[in-house]
């Protein structure tokens, strides 16, 4: 199993590790470039916020990552 830190260090290293920022790589994948803000991890009462799997699947798309890889990422620090 893997946190939400977890998964959003994910996001931040898939960007990274793509030559994005995290709104660019939005914005690449089709989707609303705050999309991976920081200010949308959480909500306004302080509750994570999990982005849609068919989000992850389209950044995963336009950076060519496979699940797998990805799945490396939940691993790592940022």
């Amino acid at each position: 199993m893997f946190t939400h830190e977890q998964l959003w260090n994910a996001i931040d290293i898939l960007a990274r590790n793509n030559n994005f920022s995290t709104s660019g790589m939005a914005r690449a994948a089709g989707l609303d470039p705050t999309t991976f803000n920081r200010s949308k991890r959480q909500s306004k009462y302080g509750q994570p916020r999990w982005p849609q799997f068919d989000t992850i699947i389209k950044t995963l798309t336009i950076t060519n990552t496979s699940l797998a890889e990805f799945a490396k990422y939940l691993e790592q620090q940022n």
